[in-house]
């Protein structure tokens, strides 16, 4: 049979709807829907956190507790998210899910309205933080996996830059809506306000329209252990892939420690007990704290940026290295000059704008090495295994920072502050040689 040849018009017009991702109704239905319910979920869990010290006197054990349980939960139910993703249409998991989620938040509220005590609220916010990670560890393996599916190959690097230039900018501005609102309006009406985020956000994502083939079995419960070790003989058979989950592993380890332990650190022992310091008179160590971070998320945004406007290269796994290299470089440089300006020396107004611009291309630095990972791991990992390796790689991540917090605290008291930058640059320096030695990572 004959087949029509598309022109050269018709060519020149499907380049021009393929340029620029945003032209895909369904990422713009993603995008909206993401951008919503991750701003409500960041206004949640600012508010919680005081919340909870606020109503409890000031018990961090209570607030550890929440957080603790809140990991527990998530982690335990991410796999269960691993499969049920690959069986079930994904759009249909996240609406139902944000629904879920929404319409909780918004039932907590009228319960905590009901019953006004500090206990009873307690109790509310405890089983909604448990109930809300385990929707969230059955969504995000299915959202991670989405892109496949509704974005072209070759425009699956700028759906993962935007998606980071939007986190980066919620980050940068939601904090600061979220103090505000949380000063300014009763704790009701901020939840039921995060609630209708959620909702808005499940009706945005009805609208997907995302091909699925239904599994040609049923759920079982034994079903749902073979998936797992499907996904995770999947794995074993991708050495590039697995090599490169390692080095996620290994980045957010080693990168936690760094915002998590030692900002808050140097926050409350050098700047707070600093007799003067840069901007003394306008900026508290609280807000130095947060100005820093911002730097972060302004790389971020930057490398994002950058990186939706370049065309995604063949192989990555080289590039990727040599940004985590960089990335050593970079806090080889702070734990130096943190050692010489501050730690033995007095210099620390000094330091205090080289710690924010290191923070900046730290931030870019990340971009360039997440943004082309997930890409190459939305690439190359069949679509029907995408949703479980993507539950692993989750569990791999989040499971291992509560081990390097309390490992970095450790070093933070028996050894001090530079030692654990030291250790952290160490960590990088270790990824980025094993990937660089990693025949597999090099043609990725």
């Amino acid at each position: 049979m004959k087949t029509e040849q598309p022109t050269k018009g018709s060519r020149r017009m499907n380049m021009q709807k393929t340029e620029n991702v945003f032209h895909n109704r369904n990422f713009r239905l993603v995008f909206l829907g993401a951008l919503v319910s991750e701003l409500g979920a960041l206004l949640y869990s600012f508010a919680v956190s005081f919340y909870i010290l606020q109503i409890s006197g000031n018990n961090a054990f209570l607030q550890g507790l929440y957080l603790a349980l809140c990991s527990v939960a998530m982690l335990l139910f991410t796999p269960v998210g691993g499969v049920l993703g690959d069986r079930f249409s994904k759009a249909k998991i996240m609406y139902v899910c944000d629904f879920c989620k929404g319409g909780t938040i918004i039932l907590a509220t009228v319960l905590m309205l009901l019953f006004p005590e500090s206990d009873a609220h307690i109790v509310i916010l405890f089983a909604l933080g448990i109930i809300g990670n385990i929707i969230s560890g059955i969504f995000n393996p299915a959202a991670g996996a989405l892109f496949p599916h509704i974005v072209e190959a070759e425009q699956l690097q700028q759906a993962n830059s935007y998606f980071t230039m939007k986190s980066s900018l919620e980050s940068i501005l939601g904090v600061v809506l979220a103090g505000i609102l949380y000063a300014a309006l009763p704790i009701h009406i901020l939840f039921f306000i995060v609630g209708a985020a959620f909702v808005a956000s499940g009706i945005s994502e009805m609208m997907i329209r995302c091909p699925h083939t239904p599994a040609e079995d049923r759920l079982t419960l034994k079903a749902a252990i073979h998936d797992m070790r499907d996904g995770l003989d999947y794995l074993k058979t991708q050495k590039a892939i697995l090599a490169l989950l390692g080095a996620i592993v290994f980045i957010n380890f080693f990168a936690a420690p760094v915002t998590g332990n030692f900002l808050p650190y140097f926050v409350r022992t050098d700047l707070a007990n600093a007799p003067s310091y840069l901007l003394d008179h306008l900026l508290t160590p609280e807000l130095w704290s947060s100005a820093i971070s911002v730097c972060i998320g302004v790389g971020s945004l930057i490398g994002a940026a950058i990186l939706s406007a370049r065309k995604p290269p063949e192989k990555c796994g080289h590039a990727v290295a040599v940004q985590i290299c960089y990335t050593a470089a970079v806090i080889i440089f702070l734990a130096l000059a943190y050692r010489l300006l501050v730690d033995r020396g007095n210099a620390l107004n000094i330091f205090l704008p080289m710690f924010c611009v290191g923070g900046c291309v730290t931030g870019l630095l990340l971009s360039f090495i997440n943004i082309p990972v997930n890409t190459a791991i939305m690439r190359v990992v069949d679509r029907d295994k995408l949703s479980k390796v993507n539950s692993i790689i989750s569990i791999g991540c989040q499971g291992m920072i509560p081990i390097a917090s309390v490992l970095a605290g450790m070093i933070l008291q028996s050894f001090g502050s530079s030692v654990l930058l030291f250790f952290c640059a160490l960590g990088f320096t270790a990824a980025a040689v094993f990937l660089l030695m990693n025949k597999p990572v090099r043609e990725l």
